[in-house]
């Protein structure tokens, strides 16, 4: 085989490579847009459903009622 030849021979099988790499990240697109599309559906069915986070204001009034219960008691 001349070094052309060999030359040849490489590009293509970069490129075959480079073909199947493509193929699994597409692959693993279409995985990820499908889990995102059922997260979307939990996520709208928990907002319909009226659950909700704590805002950082109910966060901080918690932790103030935990010191509170924590503390002991002085007579």
């Amino acid at each position: 085989m001349t070094d052309q030849q060999k030359h040849l021979q490489q590009v293509i099988e970069q490129q075959d490579q480079l073909i199947q790499e493509v193929n699994t990240l597409n692959t693993q697109v279409t995985t990820k847009r499908e889990l995102i599309m059922k997260l979307q559906g939990v996520l709208e069915y928990l907002n319909q459903t009226g659950v909700t986070l704590p805002t950082s204001e109910d966060v901080a009034e918690e932790n103030k009622e935990d010191e509170i219960v924590e503390s002991p008691t002085e007579l």
